[in-house]
């Protein structure tokens, strides 16, 4: 299911398509209660199979424990009109329209 710009999932206002995945899809979307940009992941209708739908919230739940500067922090899961998604920071720098994540720049030593 593509959201399109300017669709509203709770309180956030969808603004951009970033990617999409076995999963489900991912969307830049403004927090309109806290008036930041974020990074929105929902789960694909096409994965309302209830095993689908509890590994989804074990991984948000991993995720909220997580404390790590190369893993993202959660901010919210929810669930908003048949719809399941998580929300992180957007990370401007990252480009996942091919459905993956690139592989990081090695560092000089």
């Amino acid at each position: 299911m593509r959201l399109a710009p300017g669709k509203q999932l709770g309180p956030y206002e969808i603004t951009a398509t970033l990617g999409a995945g076995g999963m489900g899809e991912v969307y830049r979307a403004r927090d309109t209660r806290l008036e930041r940009t974020v990074a929105i992941k929902i789960l694909s209708r096409l994965s309302s199979d209830p095993m689908r739908r509890q590994r989804f919230e074990r991984e948000a739940k991993a995720i909220s424990c997580l404390n790590h500067p190369n893993i993202c922090t959660l901010y919210d899961v929810g669930h908003h009109a048949g719809i399941d998604y998580v929300d992180s920071p957007r990370r401007p720098n990252r480009n996942f329209t091919n459905g993956s994540i690139p592989p990081a720049t090695p560092t000089p030593h």
